[in-house]
C-alpha cells in the first residue's frame, strides 16, 4: 500500500514523506529525476475546469412558450413582407432571340465589334400602370461572374486613378493586360466583358402612330461609395481624358476607348456609372444589374401608364455562344427593395413549423407529461 501511494505522488511530481522502505525508495527516485517538469495543470479555475457554467434545463414550461412566441412573431412578419413584395410591379422581356419568330433572331450571332449595330424592336403592353419611380434593369443568365479567375482579373489601383498602375497594370489582368505594346485601360476580364447593349423605351400613342421616347436617367445607378471612393480618373495638369489616357489601349472587346463612354465629363472614363455597375460582380450565374432610372414626372400621373410600348435594342452583346440569355426588366421598389418573395415565404414557413411543433408538443405534454412511471421501477 505504501508503494502504490508514493508511486502516485511521484507521477504528480511531489516528493512523499519518508514512511517505510517504499517511501525511501520512491523519494530517492524523485530526487534523481528532479529536472523533470510536472505535467500536472496549474491549480486555477480555468485549467481545473471549475469555472461557473450555465446550462438550460429544457422543460415544457420553457420550450412550449418559445415555440408559440416565435410562430406568432414570424408569421405576421412573413405575411407583411410577402404582401409588400407582391405589390411591386414588375415586367420582364427576354430579347435573346433564340426563337425563330423573335424580332431579335436576326441578331443572334452578332459579334463583339459588329459595325453597324444590329437593331431590333419589341412591342409590348402594360396592363397596369407603374405608379412610382421605375427601375430599368438588364438581366443575364448562365453568365458566371463568380468564377475565381474572373473575379481577380482587375487592377483596383488602376481603377482608383493611380497613374503608375494606369501604364503598368497588375499581372492579375492577364491575358487582358496589354494590347500590343500598350497597357489596356481598364485592364482585366471583367472590364473586357462589359455589357454594351443599348436599350431605348418608347410609348406608343394615337392609334400606334406616335412614338414618344421615355426619358431614361443614366446617373445615380451606381453605389455612392463606388462612384466617389473606389473609382477615379487619372490625375494630371489637365482634365481632358483623351490626354490623361494617352498611351493606353482600349479593352479588346470594346468598340471605343474608356474616355469615350459618355459626353458628360462627370460620367466618363473610370467613373462612368454603367461601367461601375458592371464591375460589381454578381454572386450567381443568373443576375440583373441596374441600367436606367425612370423618374415619376409628378404626383398626378403614373410613371408608366397602362398602354402600348416599344423597346428598341442595339444588339451588341453576344450570349448565344455560351447558351446565355438576355432580359430587360421594368420594376418598382418598396421599403424592402425589389421584388423578392423568398424572404416572406421563409418567415411564414419557419413560423408555421414552430407553431405546429408547439401544438404537437403541447398535446404530448398534456397527455403523457403527468404519467407516474415510478411503479415500473423495480425495488
Amino acid at each position: 500500500m505504501a508503494m502504490n501511494f508514493n508511486a502516485k505522488e511521484e507521477v504528480d511530481g511531489q516528493v512523499p514523506g519518508s514512511s517505510g522502505v517504499g517511501g525511501v525508495g520512491v523519494g530517492v527516485s524523485v530526487a534523481g529525476g528532479a529536472g523533470v517538469k510536472s505535467r500536472k495543470p496549474d491549480n486555477t479555475a480555468f485549467k481545473q475546469q471549475r469555472l461557473p457554467a450555465w446550462q438550460p434545463i429544457l422543460t415544457a414550461g420553457t420550450v412550449l412558450p418559445a415555440f408559440f412566441v416565435i410562430g406568432l412573431i414570424f408569421i405576421p412578419i412573413g405575411i407583411g413582407i410577402f404582401v409588400t413584395s407582391n405589390n411591386i410591379r414588375e415586367y420582364e422581356i427576354d430579347y435573346t432571340g433564340t426563337e425563330p419568330g423573335s424580332p431579335c433572331h436576326k441578331c443572334l450571332n452578332v459579334s463583339w465589334n459588329n459595325t453597324p449595330s444590329c437593331t431590333c424592336t419589341i412591342h409590348f403592353t402594360l396592363d397596369q400602370p407603374f405608379e412610382s419611380n421605375v427601375f430599368m434593369y438588364y438581366g443575364l443568365s448562365n453568365f458566371y461572374q463568380n468564377h475565381r479567375r474572373y473575379v481577380k482579373s482587375r487592377d483596383d489601383s488602376q481603377l482608383n486613378g493611380d497613374n503608375n498602375s494606369l501604364h503598368h497594370p497588375s499581372k492579375e489582368c492577364e491575358p487582358y493586360r496589354t494590347s500590343g505594346d500598350k497597357p489596356i485601360a481598364p485592364c482585366g476580364a471583367i472590364a473586357n466583358s462589359m455589357f454594351n447593349d443599348t436599350l431605348t423605351l418608347y410609348r406608343i400613342e394615337r392609334n400606334e402612330t406616335k412614338y414618344t421616347p421615355i426619358p431614361l436617367t443614366k446617373q445615380g445607378i451606381a453605389w455612392w461609395t463606388d462612384k466617389n471612393v473606389k473609382f477615379r480618373n487619372p490625375s494630371g495638369a489637365t482634365k481632358n481624358l483623351t490626354v490623361l489616357f494617352q498611351g493606353t489601349a482600349k479593352p479588346v472587346n470594346w468598340p471605343k476607348p474608356v474616355y469615350e463612354l459618355d459626353t458628360d465629363v462627370d460620367n466618363n472614363g473610370f467613373i462612368n456609372e454603367d461601367f461601375i455597375v458592371w464591375m460589381r460582380t454578381a454572386a450567381l450565374p443568373t443576375f440583373r444589374k441596374l441600367y436606367r432610372l425612370i423618374e415619376r414626372p409628378d404626383t398626378l400621373r403614373p410613371t408608366l401608364p397602362a398602354g402600348n410600348y416599344s423597346l428598341e435594342i442595339a444588339y451588341n452583346y453576344p450570349v448565344h455562344s455560351f447558351d446565355g440569355r438576355k432580359r430587360m426588366i421594368l420594376s418598382t421598389i418598396s421599403w424592402m427593395g425589389g421584388k423578392n418573395p423568398f424572404l416572406g415565404i421563409a418567415y411564414i414557413t419557419v413560423g408555421s413549423i414552430c407553431f405546429f411543433l408547439g401544438v404537437v408538443l403541447l398535446i404530448i405534454h398534456h397527455k403523457y407529461g403527468n404519467r407516474n412511471n415510478s411503479a415500473d421501477i423495480p425495488n
